[in-house]
């Protein structure tokens, strides 16, 4: 089952009922992370307030598990959906628990936080004193000043409702940043941050589940096709290569029917894209048509989360086996030769390096 499908069957009881965490606090460790590093982020359980922080060393192979209760001595909260590391600071986002963590990325101390978030799942950084904050079941992007820790205002996106439409992830271009609309959506929005509106929306396919940038201007984004029985459509799921500066579409590489393509990334340097369906794909971005081999076969178990290191290459996939027990972390190198393994949290779903 994909991220995707996991959001959506808990939507209902998103709507119906928002989680209030109780900080409850024990004794804390210290921590130096000193040097490159890899931050997961473990989502738990749905509403079990059980989402956790794992930190990889790749030169030592070292593992720290919970790193954030350890060093703040509270739980972390509800889903932990993604993280950015910017100048020093860990930015983690924590969607059902309504907000942002700011942690000192060598220490894992919180350092402030972002509350009374509706949903929140992706943040973006245009200033030091200006972000953008998607959400899910919201029709709105909320704006929000991370040096004051507040909420400062709202972009509202035309065509979304609680019903239909959520923000997702999000790319920059000059002074536009792009956003795919994902659930019963079909959109590509295009923001202005020199106003904070939407200047421009781009169709492309059912469902855009994931957003990059390449090193040529190039925004590409998976799209998931839907479902059998779905109310807004069922189709072929499709990889869009989108020049973002006429925004326009240039190419659209098809899937079967009943694929489910998602968790799209790059390679350090922008040249390549990757992907997960099934198994692990990787293409050049210059390529004329979809590859016919993966880079790593599955291994039957549920690849759930990606990333490639932008400093050497090797490709991390996220296992979350059963989305019960603590998922695994594979690390491959380019050619998709399996490097180490390690245990993370439950549901490990999002990286960040450090």
């Amino acid at each position: 089952m994909s991220r995707i499908i996991n959001i959506m069957a808990c939507a209902a009881a998103l709507l119906s009922a928002a989680s209030c965490m109780k900080w409850d606090y024990i004794e804390t460790e210290d921590f130096e992370a000193r040097g490159k590093g890899l931050f997961i982020t473990n989502e738990g359980n749905f509403q079990y307030g059980n989402a956790t922080l794992t930190y990889y060393d790749p030169e030592s192979d070292e593992v720290s598990n919970e790193v954030f209760i350890r060093a703040n001595g509270f739980k972390l909260g509800d889903v932990a959906q993604s993280m950015v590391v910017r100048d020093g600071i860990g930015w983690i986002v924590v969607n059902n628990s309504h907000v942002i963590f700011a942690i000192d990325a060598s220490t894992f101390k919180e350092v402030g936080r972002i509350e009374d978030l509706t949903s929140p799942r992706y943040i973006h950084f245009i200033s030091d004193t200006k972000a953008y904050v998607t959400q899910l079941w919201d029709n709105r992007i909320f704006i929000v000043d991370p040096s004051a820790r507040k909420i400062t205002g709202y972009i509202d996106v035309p065509g979304m409702s609680m019903e239909a439409g959520s923000t997702e992830q999000m790319v920059q271009w000059g002074q536009y940043v792009y956003c795919n609309c994902w659930s019963y959506n079909n959109k590509i929005i295009k923001i202005d941050t020199l106003t904070d509106t939407v200047v421009d929306q781009l169709e492309v396919g059912l469902q855009p589940t994931s957003l990059v940038i390449d090193a040529y201007g190039k925004i590409w984004t998976l799209t998931d096709g839907g479902y059998e029985d779905n109310p807004y459509g069922y189709e072929e799921p499709a990889l869009y290569r989108i020049d973002a500066e006429t925004f326009t579409i240039e190419k659209t590489y098809k899937f079967s029917l009943g694929d489910t393509p998602s968790e799209l990334t790059t390679n350090g340097d922008g040249s390549k894209i990757y992907w997960i369906n099934d198994d692990i794909w990787q293409m050049d971005v210059k390529a004329s048509r979809l590859p016919v081999r993966p880079v790593i076969e599955s291994k039957s178990t549920i690849y759930y989360g990606l990333t490639v290191s932008p400093y050497e290459g090797d490709i991390y996939v996220a296992d979350a086996i059963d989305y019960q027990q603590p998922g695994r972390i594979y690390r491959y190198n380019s050619a998709g030769t399996l490097l180490h393994s390690f245990y993370a949290g439950i549901t490990p779903g999002a990286f960040a390096w450090k």
